[in-house]
């Protein structure tokens, strides 16, 4: 480490390296170059916990090697070496520098000859003055290493003078050289010459793992030389690698292994090219990927600590306790990384130190080893003060004293010493072993622990207690599904011991109160039943009861058989298939214990409303059959098939479907339905009828054939329909009487042929509209909404020009007749009623026939205008009173506006409750009395009225109901 003069440095290894050791009371020394430092006799050196602080640094009395040294109670351990430097630079002498005479087009090297200096460094160079400094290009080159400036080939633009600038890199000062002349030779222009490299980078470069290396090389020459760099293994650059400066530094950051070699500098120009080679070595500091760690050993034992490092070149080792290095002795032995101490004692007590180095540098490890050296003592791991065995089972008594070094172990029972046999034995770890044990076994037995140092004793009491045995049997269980059972688990056992059962099934462990309610515990103290509600094929299995108490264990258990309906049927697959069969074969389902009798088929088509059952050769398909044909499917329609599978207890789950097949085509079997017509234009026959359904065409290319002839005609006209989905044929021809007979049927094709003819139909040509227009028009005002009109009729089906009705047009005056409103009426009607009009407004009104060919001629338009429309005020303040099983109203008069019809009376309604249909008096007073029954509740309202109709109506009032005869006045004003 560089440091700066006069000023304070602290040093704070020996932190670093001790923290295990600050828990305790520890000391701390350093020391400068070998020697102990003590700075209570150099003023300018203090200590703050571990850490040095040197003040007023002295270059020539501080730069050196420090160390620090930690030790306490425990031992001694020393940190890493440190160095310290001074860093420094002095001026440039002041002497001129002599001019450098070159022709234009050579090459020239400007030294810049740094003073004398400690610290790294960095250059540039100032081109005549301040700030002007030189740019590096690829024809001029400042090296890192030197300072020179390199200029490949002069130009007359180079003529001035250069200043070599130094800076240090670690002090931060900055000098300048004297400034050095170059000027142009008038003696010509130097020719072409091939690449000289003048910045060579060493032989061999040593890398440090992870640094970043820089390495330069620079050429002149005329023309100007180009710089390229290479891998003479041939190994292409890695992205991290920059070539900088116009190719004149190579320049690998994060060095590795993979970037050691050779390498190439290239120079090359039109006249020749130069090559310069170096290698780059790895090399790594040590790291350590194994340490020792701390230890507690008895006395005695032996000790083996092991030390690993990597490290390039490899590391070697060596050990220190308390701070000084290890020799070999006679139980002590150090080869490389390996420390071994045999028969421990209490001198080998210390803080040990492994440290790994090479000439890049050293890594240290530390590690405490305690020896210990105790008598016997139990109060850390007394004897159980109760341990149970139960009869004919083996029982271990643990003996854990701690003592070093380990001694003698014997055991007593009561008062005597116990004698080793078959049954009984005491383990090399001083641990007690019965086996088989007996009632007589149990007892007080003590464990008694001897060394060197001492003896000592800890006593606990065996118990022997009575197996638990279980009394039910294995057994085997049948079931069916829906069913309930038991599962008995009955033991018999110690009575001092409590029981603990648990079942499982599939080895699974048995959630009492999940499992959807199913599992339920029903035995008592000794037994551990269960009952299983309303099995379920997936409770099928095994079922385990174990029972525990504190001495043992055991376990039983019980096959469950569930017979319940079988499982689905595979591997559906349509084996053959025609138009109207389909060939099945599948593979058996689980049968769940009960063999299967029979197998249904079902199917369903994009027509079907879900699966139905389908017809089959056989017609029963036994439970061993795999095969089925299915019969009377419809031919080019696209079937699923499924098959469920029955047993003697049910039907199971259907198959899944079967891949989709379609029937093959066949001639159509199937005519339109409801084949009908009439109607139409002039010198038409209009022939309808229902389309067949896609899945009865029984094949592609459907149509239909229409044959048609007049009544009592011979022979047939027929016409293709190449659409499934026609529903309509229109024959026309100029020769076609109105309303003319005809016989008519309608047959079906398709791709594989023609199908057969429906039943033949008579039906009439397209008639005439109506040729007269009716007469006697009358139209008058019933209302301010309602008009009523009424014509004389014309005659009725008589002629090929039919009436089936007539049509009224309407239209305010106001509006154009092309606006008209129309309403038809039905049969031989003379009279109509216009609804919906307007109040004090002329309509316009005409009458026509019609019929399927459309309306006839128009009568004379008559007018007629509405009344004026009924009151908009409805009554107000209503009143009302009972007395007597009457109920009696009043209200004010309504009068109408300048433009309503006249008030000529007032409809009173009233019903029974809010939904039945009301009753209505007239009256042409402001009053009325109801003879009403008083037990009821009704509803009543008011309405005015005149010849422009029914006005608005009252607030619906509601007359509660009144039970007896007494007088009750009441009065409801509503506005």
């Amino acid at each position: 480490m560089n440091a700066l003069t006069n000023s304070p440095y602290l040093l704070s290894y020996c932190l670093s390296i001790v923290l295990d050791l600050t828990a305790f009371h520890s000391v701390f020394r350093w020391k400068l170059n070998g020697t102990a430092i003590t700075p209570k006799s150099v003023s300018h050196y203090s200590l703050s916990g571990g850490n040095l602080r040197i003040s007023n640094l002295d270059k020539d009395q501080d730069a050196g090697t420090y160390q620090c040294l930690a030790f306490n109670s425990f031992g001694t351990i020393v940190s890493r070496e440190a160095s310290l430097t001074f860093a420094y630079m002095e001026n440039f002498k002041t002497h001129r520098r002599s001019s450098v005479s070159v022709r234009e087009g050579q090459g020239v090297v400007l030294l810049c000859g740094p003073p004398s200096h400690s610290g790294d460094l960095t250059f540039s160079w100032i081109f005549n003055e301040y700030p002007s400094f030189v740019k590096q290009d690829t024809r001029r080159f400042i090296s890192q290493e030197t300072g020179n400036l390199y200029i490949a080939k002069v130009e007359p633009s180079d003529v001035g003078n250069y200043t070599c600038v130094v800076t240090n890199t670690v002090t931060k000062t900055r000098v300048q050289g004297p400034p050095t002349p170059l000027v142009l030779r008038s003696d010509g222009i130097m020719g072409e010459y091939e690449p000289k490299i003048e910045v060579q980078f060493p032989e061999i470069v040593h890398v440090a793992k992870g640094s970043t290396v820089k390495v330069e090389c620079f050429a002149l020459g005329n023309p100007v030389p180009s710089i390229n760099w290479r891998r003479m293994d041939g190994i292409p650059f890695s992205r991290k690698v920059d070539v900088r400066k116009a190719s004149g530094v190579l320049e690998i950051p994060y060095f590795q292994q993979e970037d050691a070699g050779t390498y190439e500098c290239v120079a090359e120009n039109s006249r020749g090219r130069n090559t310069v080679k170096g290698k780059l070595s790895f090399y790594a500091p040590p790291h350590l990927i194994e340490k020792p760690q701390d230890v507690q050993k008895p006395i005695d034992d032996s000790l083996v600590w092991e030390c690993k490092a990597t490290g390039k070149p490899k590391p070697s080792y060596r050990w220190m306790k308390n701070g000084e290095n290890l020799e070999s002795l006679e139980r002590i032995q150090v080869a490389n990384g390996l420390l071994s101490i045999s028969r421990l004692t209490l001198s080998d007590i210390g803080m040990y130190q492994c440290v790994a180095g090479n000439k890049h540098g050293e890594v240290y490890s530390n590690a405490e080893l305690k020896v210990i050296a105790v008598a016997p003592d139990f109060s850390q791991s007394q004897l159980r003060s109760h341990t149970m065995v139960k009869e004919g089972g083996d029982v271990l008594m643990e003996c854990r004293p701690k003592m070093s070094p380990w001694g003698g172990i014997s055991w007593r029972k009561g008062s005597e010493t116990l004698q080793e046999s078959n049954r009984v034995s005491i383990l090399d770890n001083g641990n007690l072993r019965i086996q088989n044990a007996t009632k007589p076994d149990a007892g007080l037995y003590t464990c008694v622990a001897r060394n060197q140092f001492g003896v000592a004793s800890s006593s606990g009491t065996l118990m022997v207690k009575e197996p638990t045995i279980i009394t039910t049997p294995p057994s085997t269980l049948d079931v069916t599904v829906g069913e309930s059972i038991v599962l008995p688990c009955q033991v018999t056992h110690d009575p001092s011991l409590e029981l603990k059962f648990t079942w499982f099934f599939n080895e699974q462990l048995i959630h009492f109160g999940n499992h959807g309610g199913y599992f339920e515990k029903v035995g008592g103290h000794s037994a551990g039943d269960i009952m299983i509600r309303n099995i379920q094929l997936r409770h099928a299995g095994k079922y385990t009861c174990a029972v525990q108490t504190k001495v043992d264990s055991i376990s039983i258990a019980a096959d469950l058989v569930v017979r319940g309906p079988p499982g689905p049927p595979t591997s559906i697959h349509v084996e053959e298939i025609s138009d109207t069969t389909a060939s099945l074969s599948w593979r058996p389902g689980p049968d769940n214990h009960s063999p299967v009798t029979t197998y249904t088929i079902q199917a369903r088509t994009p027509f079907s409303l879900g699966w139905q059952a389908v017809t089959t050769v056989p017609e029963m398909v036994g439970g061993r059959r795999l095969t089925a044909t299915v019969i009377d499917l419809s031919p080019w329609v696209e079937y699923e098939f499924r098959v469920l599978a029955s047993n003697a207890i049910g039907t199971g789950e259907p198959s899944k479907p079967s891949k989709q097949a379609r029937t093959k085509e066949t001639s159509p079997k199937v005519t339109p339905a409801n084949v009908s017509g009439g109607g139409g234009s002039r010198s038409e026959l209009v022939i309808t009828w229902e389309p067949v359904p896609e899945e009865l065409q029984n094949g592609g290319g459907f149509g239909y054939v229409v044959a048609f002839r007049p009544y009592g005609a011979t022979g047939w006209m027929q016409a293709a329909v190449p659409s499934s989905e026609a529903s309509k044929y229109v024959f026309k021809n100029d020769s076609i009487q109105p309303f003319s007979p005809f016989q008519v049927k309608v047959g079906v094709y398709n791709n594989e042929g023609e199908g057969p003819f429906g039943p033949v139909i008579t039906i009439y040509s397209a008639e005439e509209e109506p040729g007269r227009a009716p007469t006697r028009i009358r139209a008058k005002s019933l209302s301010a909404s309602e008009i009523e009109v009424s014509w004389k009729a014309l005659p009725w089906n008589t002629s090929k020009r039919r009436v089936l009705g007539y049509e009224l047009r309407y239209w305010e005056k106001r509006e154009k007749e092309e606006a008209a409103s129309v309403q038809r009426t039905v049969g031989n009607q003379t009279s109509a009623i216009i609804r919906g009009v307007r109040g004090s407004n002329t309509y316009y009104v005409t009458v026509r026939a019609y019929n399927t060919a459309g309306a006839g001629l128009p009568s004379v338009t008559v007018n007629v205008t509405t009344k004026k429309p009924p009151p908009s005020q409805p009554p107000a303040k209503v009143m009302w009173n009972t007395l007597n099983s009457k109920i009696i109203l009043n209200w004010e008069q309504v009068k109408a506006l300048e433009n309503e019809s006249e008030v000529t009376g007032y409809k009173v309604l009233y019903k029974r409750n809010r939904h039945s249909r009301p009753s209505v008096m007239e009256t042409n007073t402001t009053s009325v009395e109801l003879s009403l029954p008083m037990d009821e509740e009704y509803f009543i309202q008011i309405k005015p009225f005149g010849e422009g109709g029914e006005g608005s109506s009252s607030r619906q009032i509601t007359i509660p109901r009144i039970p007896g005869q007494s007088l009750v006045d009441c009065f409801l004003i509503l506005h």
